[in-house]
């Protein structure tokens, strides 16, 4: 059976920090469960290119925004599912049998990894927290979280709109029902939380969600929140 997962992961600018999500693919390359690495980048100006290059990936070229990047990087995609991930989320270690045993369970569902991050704090701690409650009880996992699905599901739900923040939510909400959790915890780059404060970050978060779920403009709320696309939403 041919390697059965495409792996896409939006760039810009991420050639820094991209180097630990890269290494955490490794098992699924040697096992034989993915088929390609794809980097949907955004106009990136650091040497992307070069990276992709040594990792064996596909660079995908396109406009910056993250749901524009993720929609061009599945379309160019050729495996039977999907693994999304960001720059700076790491898989948790055996994640390659947590997938298995997804397909051969639930081969018509979305999963999506529990949250954490690169800091032991508390205030790390309780953001996450937070993050994996509102992805059970709401149904709405954000794309620091992972998210693996197969194509027909991906392609039933209409895919990732073209909007530069809330993709994944927006994504989300089509697939609510049709999702559940995978055993294992990501591990996602906390450096925007440290660089802007956890209150500051967070509070921002929930007040960027709790606006977009009662009909805020994206590209509003992307400006409001300060960043182009690539940034941590959690």
């Amino acid at each position: 059976m041919p390697a059965p997962v495409s792996v896409i992961i939006p760039t810009l600018n991420a050639a820094d920090r991209i180097g630990p999500t890269l290494g955490g693919l490794a098992s699924g390359l040697t096992e034989g469960l993915i088929c390609e690495l794809i980097l949907a980048d955004g106009g990136s100006k650091d040497d992307i290119a070069g990276i992709a290059d040594a990792a064996g990936a596909t660079l995908v070229k396109t406009a910056p925004g993250r749901g524009t990047q993720l929609a061009a990087g599945v379309a160019a995609a050729r495996g039977d599912w999907f693994l999304i991930l960001h720059a700076d989320t790491v898989l948790p270690d055996g994640w390659p049998d947590m997938l298995r045993a997804h397909m051969r369970a639930r081969p018509d569902r979305a999963g999506w990894f529990r949250l954490g991050f690169d800091d032991p704090g508390l205030p790390a701690r309780i953001v996450a927290g937070w993050a994996n409650l509102r992805s059970r009880l709401l149904g709405l996992p954000y794309g620091d979280q992972g998210l693996f699905l197969p194509r027909k599901l991906y392609s039933d739900a209409g895919g990732y709109p073209a909007i530069p923040l809330m993709e994944d939510v927006a994504l989300a909400r089509k697939l609510r029902g049709r999702m559940t959790a995978l055993p294992g915890r990501v591990t996602t780059g906390a450096d925007r939380y440290r660089a802007e404060g956890w209150l500051r970050r967070g509070s921002a978060n929930l007040w960027t969600l709790l606006r977009y779920l009662f009909g805020a403009d994206p590209e509003t709320l992307a400006r409001s929140y300060g960043a182009q696309s690539n940034h941590d939403n959690s």
